[in-house]
């Protein structure tokens, strides 16, 4: 009798840790949270801001992803994501110096605004899923409407962001 009691006090112990501590232990955004205020540079030095005039916040968390992004981004034009209410922002935060020495001139040439995201805290925020870019949909209020994925390798940034 006494090991079935203990038994059953343990699987409500894991039970409740299940459900209540890896969720927090997760700490990504998901729908109906805001996205927290934060400023960061572009790839030619000039500041960012999260403002609520940004409908889309195009997230690339993966180099391979983001380099496939950046092609399709720039066959886009300029001035294309600022157009549609979207900004993007790479995650730069485990770039290596040096490797930061010969990747920012090439991110000059790119005529899209690329985000640099050098704040891990603020990164580890974002959901994602492996070979995607994160596509957060905003309210006026950066409060996240919906939550979707992008392949640029296989899918167009339009069909994704469901413009007419």
């Amino acid at each position: 009798m006494m090991l079935r009691d203990m038994t059953w006090n343990w699987a409500i112990t894991l039970f409740f840790l299940a459900v209540f501590i890896s969720p927090l232990r997760a700490g990504e955004l998901a729908v109906g949270q805001t996205v927290p205020a934060f400023v960061a540079q572009d790839q030619f030095g000039k500041e960012f801001k999260l403002t609520p005039e940004l409908h889309f916040l195009l997230v690339g968390l993966d180099m391979d992803t983001s380099k496939a992004a950046n092609l399709k981004l720039a066959a886009l034009g300029p001035g294309w994501l600022e157009k549609h209410g979207a900004a993007y922002l790479l995650d730069i935060h485990t770039m290596p110096g040096i490797a930061r020495f010969f990747a920012f001139p090439k991110m000059r040439k790119y005529p899209q605004r690329i985000i640099l995201g050098d704040d891990e805290s603020l990164l580890a925020l974002f959901p994602r899923k492996p070979e995607r870019i994160t596509v957060l949909v905003l309210t006026g209020k950066n409060e996240i409407k919906e939550i979707r994925y992008w392949s640029p390798k296989t899918e167009s940034l339009e069909t994704r962001l469901a413009l007419p």
